[in-house]
């Protein structure tokens, strides 16, 4: 008796379950490092193509607006095209944009390339989580594959820094782009020999309210970033004010009449549900924001070479892992609403501590302590925020609501940021003419004549303007947080009784990316 190829290459996949979650969850590693490690380089990427601190914002955004505004589409590409086929083409652009953003020469090389691995990781991720179905049979070996892959998301973001900031120290910071290549590379070649494919559902692309909405979001966070360096009377800003509003009507009107849209407007007619997409939408507002200004601090004020500050922040992650695990030992007994409250409160605590930032902070006693509160109250929230999302909603819907979650945690992220440079470029410009006077009156003519071509102050003149628009950003986001804080008080109404559904739910919607 003779076996054919197809039932080797079956029995292979078969007999390797760990090399396929290895394959799986060095796709979602990643992705999720890819939105931190490159956090860490924004200061050397600043330096080397010339963009300016608002501007620079967009190497963040330009990633995960493409990610948040496409994670529901590449979604429903996998049901209906076949996860695994999709899973390998999400992580070969992602892998060829990865390379284009290496080898980037302009500012626009490097947003495109962000723009297109968003694009790529949008397309990987849901599969990559989808496939854990597909793989592993129903019982303990599917839940351990969650674990694994709920590890790997939570822990992606610290290791982004640390990785980032080995790369960008040791190498440069062209490789923490570089890096995803050869990983990239081997997951492509492994994931057709160990991880099967999955059966084809028909259905239909809403590539309209796709592209509404991503082109939407995009707009508006443009124009806020263009307000914060052009002014809100400005032509192009009022332009995408405009263009914003005409896209996000025309995505409710798309959603409204789609047969299978790709963001159900019903999901938001639960109270808690919508209540949950507010409170993560502001979470995340406020936490790209911190991360960002963040690093420019330690690298630019304290001086932190890239690694020391991926080391700084370690301390964030061991708050937010420590917060997460509290919350979720304590669901049973407190339900999911005063953790919400209190988390919110602890986040816009820490925040409100940051708003006191100044040249002379040092990072023990300016920047640890805030951190720590911050990743606490953070911590609290996840969990309870994912389960609560996904209460309610009928079983074939719970990967539609968790993803809009994390879609929530990508676009909030996004325009957030975009809020809080426009906040700090303007409280910068005005303390920056108010320390011109002193500046040109003691600095000599080499700092002058640098001056005067590129418009920025040395130390201490440039530190001082660069932590006034930080306080000042970081005061916008305590009222971000405290939407949030004011969302759980009032709208959300979850029992404790629900407690037991609520964990039903969310095992059957997997863990969040």
């Amino acid at each position: 008796m003779t076996t054919s190829p197809v039932d080797t290459q079956t029995a292979r996949r078969e007999g390797r379950p760990g090399i396929a979650l290895t394959v799986i969850a060095a796709c979602q590693l990643m992705v999720v490092l890819d939105a931190t490690i490159v956090n860490i380089a924004l200061p050397h990427i600043q330096d080397a193509l010339s963009f300016s601190t608002t501007d620079l914002s967009w190497v963040l955004s330009a990633y995960t607006l493409t990610f948040g505004g496409l994670l529901l589409l590449g979604g429903r590409a996998g049901d209906i095209l076949g996860r695994r086929r999709v899973f390998l083409t999400g992580i070969l652009l992602f892998t060829f944009a990865s390379l284009l953003g290496g080898f980037a020469q302009e500012p626009w090389h490097l947003l495109a390339a962000r723009a297109l691995q968003g694009v790529g990781g949008a397309i990987a991720s849901p599969t990559s989580l989808a496939l854990i179905t597909t793989t592993f049979p129903e019982g303990p070996e599917r839940n351990r594959a969650f674990g694994v892959f709920a590890a790997v998301s939570a822990g992606g973001g610290a290791i982004g820094l640390l990785a980032g900031g080995m790369l960008t120290e040791w190498l440069d910071w062209r490789w923490v782009l570089f890096v995803n290549v050869p990983i990239g590379l081997l997951i492509a070649f492994l994931t057709p020999r160990y991880i099967n494919e999955s059966e084809r559902h028909p259905g239909r692309f809403d590539v309209a309210g796709a592209l509404t909405s991503t082109l939407g979001m995009a707009s508006l966070v443009y124009g806020f970033i263009r307000a914060s360096e052009e002014g809100w009377r400005d032509p192009l800003t009022i332009g995408s004010f405009v263009a914003a509003v005409i896209l996000l009507g025309a995505f409710a009107v798309v959603e409204s009449r789609a047969r299978e849209p790709i963001t159900p407007l019903r999901m938001f007619a639960d109270r808690n549900r919508s209540g949950t997409y507010i409170i993560m939408l502001s979470l995340a507002a406020a936490m790209f924001g911190m991360f960002f200004f963040i690093v420019l601090f330690v690298q630019n004020v304290l001086g932190y070479s890239p690694i020391r500050a991926g080391l700084a922040f370690l301390p964030v992650t061991v708050a937010i892992v420590t917060g997460a695990g509290l919350s979720q030992r304590l669901l049973p007994v407190l339900g999911p609403k005063p953790f919400m409250v209190t988390g919110s409160a602890i986040t816009g605590a820490g925040l409100f501590w940051q708003t006191f930032i100044t040249p002379e902070s040092t990072y023990a006693g300016g920047v640890l302590g805030p951190m720590v509160l911050f990743g606490f109250g953070m911590g609290l929230n996840f969990v309870t925020l994912t389960l609560t999302a996904v209460s309610g909603v009928a079983q074939h819907e719970a990967g539609a609501a968790s993803g809009l979650l994390n879609a929530t945690q990508q676009v909030g992220g996004s325009l957030g940021l975009s809020i809080l440079v426009t906040v700090f470029g303007t409280a910068g410009r005005e303390e920056a003419e108010k320390q011109v006077p002193a500046f040109l009156g003691t600095a000599t003519p080499e700092q002058k004549a640098e001056f005067a071509a590129t418009g920025e102050m040395p130390a201490p003149w440039g530190h001082a303007v660069l932590t006034t628009g930080m306080s000042t950003a970081f005061m916008a986001a305590v009222g971000m947080v405290a939407l949030a804080l004011i969302t759980a008080v009032a709208v959300i109404r979850v029992r404790k009784s629900d407690l037991e559904a609520l964990s039903g739910r969310a095992e059957a919607a997997g863990p969040a990316a």
